[in-house]
């Protein structure tokens, strides 16, 4: 006799039965802890530039036909200016102030006609040119040239798929990153994926990230979480990295 009951389903449909397993290799690893007090742990910022994070410049230089309705896009650059952007500047200064290593990406072809852009982006229309005023990077979260900061640039989504970025962190010693910056759901998403697929320990800095809507955010950390990296906010990772290097 067949006793389900359709309720049963409810109750366990979001159940993930490898949770434990990804917890124990990848979220409550010990070697998160000592890849930060070796400093072995870096900071990736990814696109903070005027291209995708300003409003009236590249892709919502245009806003009306941007793709991005208003109230998203009010939404976005909201969230964008009253939590991310000072978020990021605390968590860059704190990665700074303990001897810890900060990295920028950023969205730039190599010509100034962008023939040597990817596929995707071409498809997109997507070009910062060198020297563009798309190019730079949003001043509060900017690469501090006394600190000889490194910075990545690419014209795909992904910064492993498309640049350099693993051999140079393989060279640094890094082996876990802190990941911040945008779209949330696009260029976030795809680095902590292959960062994760690469060996390295990920964390997400999650009032660190931002898109266009809060489902599109909420829905990538989801997926995220549990699986490809740990997820915290900002206050619990300046706490770690301040209980684990001494300043």
């Amino acid at each position: 006799m067949n006793n389900f009951n359709p309720t049963d389903r409810d109750a366990t449909e979001h159940i993930d039965p490898l949770k434990d397993v990804y917890h124990e290799s990848f979220i409550d690893n010990p070697a998160h802890r000592e890849f930060m007090v070796d400093h072995n742990t870096a900071l990736l910022c990814i696109d903070l530039q005027y291209l995708d994070a300003a409003p009236g410049h590249g892709v919502f230089r245009d806003a009306a036909n941007s793709g991005v309705s208003p109230e998203a896009q009010e939404y976005y650059f909201n969230r964008l200016d009253s939590m991310v952007l000072p978020n990021v500047r605390k968590l860059q200064d704190t990665f700074r102030s303990h001897d810890l290593e900060v990295i920028h990406t950023r969205i730039q072809s190599l010509t100034q006609d962008g023939r040597d852009r990817g596929k995707g982006h071409k498809r997109l229309n997507l070009l910062a040119a060198p020297g563009s005023r798309d190019a730079d990077f949003l001043e509060v979260v900017a690469p501090l040239a006394e600190r000889d900061e490194i910075v990545i640039n690419k014209t795909a989504s992904g910064v492993f798929s498309s640049t350099n970025v693993h051999y140079v962190l393989k060279n640094l010693g890094i082996e876990s990153l802190f990941i911040v910056g945008v779209y949330t759901n696009e260029c976030v998403e795809t680095t902590v994926r292959d960062a994760c697929d690469l060996g390295y320990l990920v964390t997400v800095i999650e009032d660190c990230c931002a898109t266009v809507t809060p489902e599109l955010h909420e829905a990538s950390l989801s997926t995220l979480r549990d699986r490809y990296a740990r997820v915290m906010k900002l206050e619990e990772a300046t706490s770690i990295i301040r209980r684990l290097i001494p300043s």
